[in-house]
């Protein structure tokens, strides 16, 4: 069953325009048990929208797929009903994790020992940690609820793990996820006085844990349809996240805001827009109007700026205002988080990541529950 907004969506018009049909007959709407929305049944819905169309059946399985993970509304991703700004504030990412998973958030949150990295840049130390993980585990074909979430919880240690690699140990067993992410980038941060903050550090992780059906997203549960096990679904994911349009959009915007520091704001956002046509940080396909995630990542990053920089950023933000550019997103309030902590420009981009399999989890079980191989594109030939 599907909400209205949901219900919406799906057949392609608006709130008021779904119940029209529901006071002519077309759709039957049905009482949320203790609630008080309405919920309309998938299979009616799909009925209506093949009479929309004189009876074609069109195939739209990539394009709509019923998920009870995140549901994304104007107030920003909502995890199993919750939002995620308010968690962000209440909950440790762990049990963020849990909720999204449907477990408990008891567990072994340690990395498995994996030897010596021989690489360098942060992503391909992930990349092979991953790999490692599932190299390692003699089981990795068990797709039970418990063996998943189990091996989800050494992939997020070893990839928090994988940052320090080369660098001083970690801050010891028993720390969370965020505590040992922000040592490690503060160990790799550009200046000895970077003030990274586990309790920002955790409130971003919980912001950016999942956003529905992302792209690398898709390209998890496609991996999940095919039975393949969790450490190559994540892998999917982790290889999408590699593009430099979904998972270097925070770096992007780091880009632009030391940019801005050297040549000045004009100048700056001038270039950039004469390179890109747009402006990294701003602009969202989903919030057309503001990314509500922008404001709780803005509120952590604004204290560890200083006033120069402060002053640099809101003038940022009043010249793309003053021009009618799209409002800016999490990715530029994640930048300035990394700019103002004194953090390597890839920091959005690894606190990103490791958010991100939380969520690639979730979905990686849900879809476990749909018909295998279910995802076949439809190709239309062309010469």
């Amino acid at each position: 069953m599907l909400p209205s907004e949901e219900a919406a969506r799906r057949l392609g018009v608006k709130v008021t325009t779904l119940y029209a049909y529901v006071s002519r007959g077309l759709l039957e709407s049905h009482p949320e048990p203790g609630g008080r929305r309405s919920l309309f049944d998938l299979a009616d819905l799909d009925r209506l929208a093949v009479r929309q169309r004189g009876g074609k059946q069109v195939e739209s399985r990539l394009a709509t797929i019923t998920t009870g993970v995140t549901q994304l509304r104007p107030g920003g991703p909502y995890y199993r009903g919750r939002a995620a700004t308010e968690l962000a504030t209440t909950a440790s990412f762990e049990e963020v994790a849990a909720l999204l998973w449907e477990t408990d958030v008891e567990g072994d949150w340690e990395a498995p020992d994996l030897g010596d990295c021989p690489l360098t840049e942060v992503a391909d130390r992930m990349r092979w940690a991953l790999v490692m993980c599932g190299a390692t585990d003699p089981l990795r074909s068990d797709l039970r609820p418990t063996a998943v979430t189990r091996a989800a919880r050494r992939v997020i240690a070893a990839l928090t793990d994988s940052v320090g690699w080369g660098r001083r140990p970690g801050p010891g067993a028993g720390a969370t996820i965020a505590e040992r992410l922000a040592h490690h980038l503060a160990h790799g941060a550009q200046n000895p006085g970077s003030s990274i903050s586990a309790p920002a550090l955790n409130a971003a992780l919980v912001l950016l844990a999942d956003h529905e059906l992302a792209t690398s997203t898709v390209a998890v549960r496609v991996a999940a349809c095919t039975r393949a096990d969790i450490y190559d679904g994540l892998l999917a994911g982790l290889a999408t996240l590699a593009g430099p349009l979904h998972g270097s959009a925070a770096q992007r915007a780091y880009e632009l805001l030391q940019t801005v520091e050297r040549d000045g704001v004009s100048r700056a956002l001038n270039d950039v827009l004469s390179w890109h046509n747009h402006l990294p940080g701003f602009g969202h396909k989903i919030y057309k109007d503001h990314d509500p995630r922008f404001a709780p990542l803005w509120a952590l990053a604004a204290p560890l700026l200083t006033g120069e920089r402060r002053q640099l950023f809101d003038e940022v933000l009043e010249v793309a205002a003053a021009h009618h550019v799209p409002a800016p997103n999490c990715d530029l309030a994640l930048a300035a988080l990394s700019w103002g902590g004194g953090m390597p420009p890839d920091a959005g981009r690894t606190i990103f990541t490791v958010a991100r399999v939380a969520g690639w989890t979730a979905h990686y079980q849900e879809e476990l529950l749909e018909q295998p191989l279910r995802f076949r594109a439809r190709a239309i030939y062309s010469v």
